[in-house]
């Protein structure tokens, strides 16, 4: 049984005794303990359930690699799954429950599944979906998604108490992993004078030197510990976070961290994890090494461990998971543990070390008085919820004679793995290092920053040395490197020497025993938490699966959360000898971030709530909510829809605007539309790539329409285009198009076009707009007084700045609703006052505001798109008639060449028309229009579809533009509109411009 050690425990402040439950059990532990610490303490060998087959699972790690461990936290809205044991920091009062059982841990239904396990095999859902659909819906789609994910999902009427942030930081040297490489690279950079900010995922400096012991120039290595530490905290250009994990190393020296503050002290004021944005000059990833575990029968027994996380309970918490127990090994590092043990006053029974002659370690353990067995395997671990025997037989031939030993706890050593998931993040490449059997950075291949220079550096076993002396040097020479890449000149200094015993070399051994024929009749594991067998990656490579990502998927071989930490290298070499190739050969899956979870608040940080995606107002919006604004969503604005006076509906609203404006003087906030200033010498270059027709021949003062594709020739944005002075145009957006857009241009200017200078602003906030529109709009702009807006003065489709009344101001002359027209942007801060002055000043011109709904309708009267109606992101110009605003004297804008793909220019394609009811109703929203013959559904022919669909009060019927096949050469022909309604509408098709064809009004 697993109990509290009396003179160990280097973490823990036995003063402090905190209580806390798991599964509603009252339990004792320290202050310093883990959650797997203290139930380790508590006898809890038992921690879970894993996933597939509900086998029991205890605690085999003693970090952020612990694939079994996972628990539920907090209650309400604290509550949290998932979380690691052996991470968790345990504080008085907190809450635990294991996962993935039903209705208890100790019995659980679904552990039938273990005795199932041959009819689900690796890749038995993807064989399900060959059987007829209907069966799969009702017999095996149920059962797999109740079986599906990890842990419960929180309460969704419980929202997160906690709250969250993020944190933006610049460094020149980021240096990721606080244990001695990290803390000694830190050290060298910050002595070059650079500025450093150092991470640690734990809570505390060393990494795993204090525990694995040794001597660094002469002293205890925890001492060297303590001084490096002090050192760097004295230093101003060095600034160090516990509790703060390098997540994801991205392009450019952009890398994430993510800093639990508050988990270990809950109810303290303040944000509970943070979210590190930072940008580095050069990246130190210092992240150390991973114990690999060993594959035989019955390894995922609770009490069977890795040798290296049971010398950290041992060391770190004065816990032993066992008081008799076997050590398996391929390496010196076992014998590590076993002496530790020992020396704790834990009975090890034996070593078994499957290499054929132990090395000078082993003769250490055997003065100890504890017993050796080269050459011997692991042939069986017997348990249930724990473990009660151990088989050992030979590790060669066919596995010999078997002997069986009681003791109740195993630790496992295969060898060690650098933790290279941050140096593959953004490119980093590999090479396979025979002498440790893993996998190490390729210095040869480093990620590559903007300027084609490698901007990580690996340091310590992270980068393959695993000797304290061969860290520390590394660490060193890594330090060094980072300072020279920042730009800094580094002092030159010897490395501290370290000092450890002398081990032999290890021996690849991934099965125990090696006869493959043995390990097809018994379970053992390589992904404990996705139970992943070797027969399961066996089988994989028997039915065409040579690829390891092809393996991984078909086997789910190191996915989710473990992302290769634990069963990577093992199941690289089991597919690799099924192969009969080698490993280098086979490759690695690919590591993607974050390195471990994190929280979904620590991603959302402050957006949650009312701020999750805030409402943008524009400056008029207190005085359109106090006159009756119907409001509707646009983007992530509040438009106006229509503004409703008492006692009348939308619609009646509606036509009241549409009709005055036509008639008398209309006001329309368009602060809303986007603003995109475009600068810079190559600025008219620029928007002849972006816009299909020509911007860079636009004169000073005049404006131009354009319309903007994607690369793949489709219609994504349109407005208008005014230039500014030589280098400098203004384009603007629709109103969801915005950000849009402007993110549009920045991809093509950083990705492709990065060499010209073009500068683009988002300035649609800095500015309020009013469109003055209708018959007496000039006059309520002169009875304002300032700058001439006469015809002669301000000719259609030109702009001038002046000042209208008290207000300086832009003016364009431009019209989207084919009346007498003017935009008038002013600075933001002054668009009520401006507002209220043209209210005041029109009043005796018949002045209304009219909303979004009004504005459309008086588009679709003229025939004028809308993108998001006329255009669904498979349209091009072409199909609204729009050919003359495609220029022809351009060489290339974006979308000529898929313009010319034969799909775009089929005569079949859907062309716009306008529609007129037959009857003068209003064809529904979405309607198709159908034709002769059916489809092969016993459907009628569609032959096109409504685009805009509208009541116009000027014209007193309904009115439509939609797509027809062959449309503007059927004009007259009576279409067919089923409703689903039931009804049947009939519409003439006819020219989509119902109002003023030759623009007399807009042009007085």
């Amino acid at each position: 049984m697993s109990t509290r050690l009396a003179k160990q425990g280097r973490l823990i402040d036995r003063s402090k005794q905190v209580t806390f439950t798991f599964n509603g059990t009252s339990m004792q532990g320290y202050e310093g303990d883990t959650l797997a610490s203290a139930l380790l303490a508590n006898d809890q060998m038992m921690m879970g359930r894993s996933f597939k087959y509900h086998r029991p699972r205890g605690v085999v790690a003693s970090g952020a690699e612990e694939p079994n461990a996972l628990v539920g936290l907090g209650q309400g809205n604290r509550f949290e799954p998932n979380q690691r044991a052996t991470t968790t920091e345990l504080f008085n009062g907190l809450t635990a429950v294991s996962q993935n059982h039903w209705p208890n841990l100790e019995f659980d239904i679904g552990a039938v599944n273990t005795h199932l396990s041959r009819f689900l095999p690796a890749g038995f859902y993807y064989k399900m979906f060959i059987h007829p659909k209907p069966f799969w819906k009702h017999v095996y789609e149920p059962f797999i998604r109740q079986s599906a994910g990890l842990g419960k999902a929180p309460d969704k009427d419980n929202r997160d108490a906690d709250t969250y942030e993020h944190f933006y930081a610049f460094t020149d040297v980021l240096v990721i992993g606080g244990g001695v490489a990290g803390l000694q690279a830190a050290k060298v950079a910050a002595a070059s004078g650079a500025k450093v900010l150092l991470i640690e995922q734990t809570a505390h400096w060393g990494g795993r030197a204090p525990v694995d012991g040794g001597t660094v120039d002469g002293a205890p290595v925890d001492k060297f510990v303590d001084q490096l530490v002090s050192e760097l905290e004295t230093m101003d250009n060095v600034t160090m976070r516990l509790r703060c994990m390098g997540a994801g190393v991205y392009d450019h020296g952009y890398v994430l961290g993510y800093e639990r503050l508050t988990d270990h002290t809950p109810g303290i004021q303040g944000p509970r994890h943070r979210l590190w944005r930072i940008r580095a000059k050069q990246v130190v990833t210092a992240t150390g090494a991973i114990e690999r575990p060993l594959s035989f029968a019955g390894n995922d027994v609770p009490g069977v461990m890795l040798a290296s996380a049971m010398r950290d309970y041992v060391v770190n918490w004065g816990v032993t998971p066992g008081e008799r127990v076997i050590v398996a090994t391929n390496n010196d590092d076992g014998y590590r543990t076993a002496i530790l043990l020992k020396q704790a006053g834990v009975d090890v029974l034996r070593v078994v070390d499957a290499r054929a002659a132990a090395g000078p370690m082993a003769e250490e353990a055997r003065q100890l008085g504890i017993r050796v067995d080269p050459g011997k395997a692991v042939a069986k671990v017997k348990g249930g919820k724990r473990v009660k025997k151990v088989a050992i037989c030979n590790q060669e031939g066919i596995g010999g004679a078997r002997e069986e030993v009681e003791c109740d706890a195993v630790a496992m050593s295969g060898g060690w793995s650098p933790v290279v998931h941050l140096w593959s993040h953004c490119g980093g490449k590999l090479i396979w290092d025979d002498a440790n059997a893993h996998f190490r950075p390729d210095p040869e291949r480093p990620p590559l920053g903007a300027n084609g220079e490698g901007f990580v550096v690996a340091a310590g076993s992270a980068n393959g040395p695993l000797a304290l002396g061969d860290v520390l040097a590394d660490a060193q020479t890594a330090g060094e490197a980072a300072a020279n890449g920042a730009g800094f000149k580094p002092k030159t200094a010897d490395a501290p020497k370290g000092e450890t015993t002398v081990e032999a070399a290890m021996e690849p051994v991934w099965l125990m025993p090696a006869n493959a024929e043995v390990q097809l009749r018994m379970k053992s594991w390589l992904d404990f938490q996705n139970d992943v067998k070797v027969s399961d990656v066996q089988l994989a490579a028997r039915e065409g699966y040579e690829s390891v990502e092809h393996t991984k998927r078909y086997t789910t071989l190191g996915m989710a959360t473990d992302q290769g930490k634990l069963s990577n290298i093992n199941g690289l070499a089991i597919l690799a000898d099924a192969l009969d190739s080698e490993i280098p050969k086979v490759g690695t899956t690919t590591f993607r971030p974050p390195y471990t979870p994190i929280s979904m608040g620590s991603i959302g940080g402050e957006a949650r709530g009312d701020v999750f995606q805030p409402i943008r107002q524009t400056p008029m919006h207190d005085w359109h909510d106090k006159n009756g604004a119907d409001w509707e969503p646009v983007g992530h604005w509040r438009r106006t829809y229509a503004y409703v006076r008492p006692g009348e509906s939308v619609h009646d609203a509606v036509n009241r605007e549409v009709k005055n404006t036509r008639d008398n003087l209309g006001l329309l906030d368009a602060s809303t539309l986007g603003k995109l200033i475009v600068k810079g010498p190559d600025a008219g270059k620029f928007l002849d790539m972006m816009y299909t027709n020509m911007m860079s021949t636009l004169k000073v003062g005049k404006c131009r329409y354009g319309l903007m594709c994607s690369e793949n020739g489709f219609l994504i944005d349109d407005g208008v285009v005014a230039r500014i002075d030589e280098d400098t145009w203004l384009c603007h957006t629709t109103t969801g198009g915005a950000e849009r857009i402007h993110g549009h241009m920045e991809e093509w200017l950083q990705t492709e076009w990065w060499d010209w200078k073009v500068y683009v602003a988002n300035v649609t906030e800095q500015y309020a707009q009013v469109a003055v529109v209708g018959p007496n709009a000039r006059k309520v702009l002169e009875n304002l007084g300032g700058m001439d807006v006469s015809k002669e003065a301000l000719p259609f489709m030109e702009w001038r700045d002046g000042k209208i009344g008290d207000f300086d101001c832009r003016a364009y002359r431009i019209s989207f609703s084919g009346e007498l027209s003017y935009e008038i942007a002013v600075p933001a801060s002054q668009g009520q006052a401006f507002w209220d002055a043209l209210v005041e000043a029109g009043q005796e011109f018949g002045v209304m505001p009219y909303g979004t709904e009004c504005l459309h309708i008086l588009r679709a009267e003229k025939g004028f798109i809308m993108i998001g109606d006329e255009t669904d992101g498979t349209v091009i110009p072409q199909d609204l008639g729009l050919h003359w605003a495609l220029s022809k004297k351009k060489e290339d804008y974006l979308g000529k060449r898929a313009h010319s793909r034969s799909h775009m220019a089929d005569p079949d394609r859907w062309k716009l028309v306008g529609l007129e009811t037959v009857d003068g109703s209003v064809i529904p929203d979405g309607a198709y229009a159908v034709g002769e013959g059916v489809n092969a559904n016993g459907q009628r022919n569609m032959i096109g579809r409504v685009t805009s669909t509208y009541y116009s009060a000027n014209l007193d019927r309904g009115i439509a533009m939609g797509l027809i096949k062959h449309g503007p050469d059927r004009m007259g022909e009576i279409v067919e509109f089923p409703g689903t309604d039931g009804k049947t509408y009939k519409a003439k098709i006819v020219d989509p411009v119902f109002y003023d064809k030759d623009g007399e009004k807009q042009n007085v």
